[in-house]
């Protein structure tokens, strides 16, 4: 039984670049882009999602 989807955006968003992040479950993280949700998700495993994220944070802002 797939678990419902609570969408939540970053604190950093801007207009113009968003994406949503469900990561309530334990086992995949859904992402979509804020403007267009419709158009599609990817699907990540929570250690690649923990990476990605790390990632983004040593980006200048």
């Amino acid at each position: 039984m797939e678990i419902q989807s609570r969408w939540r955006t970053s604190s950093y968003t801007s207009p113009d670049s968003c994406v949503e992040a469900a990561d309530h479950d334990p086992t995949v993280v859904r992402v979509r882009d804020t403007k267009c949700p419709e158009h599609g998700r990817m699907h990540l495993r929570p250690a690649t999602w923990v990476r990605f994220m790390a990632f983004t944070k040593r980006l200048p802002l």
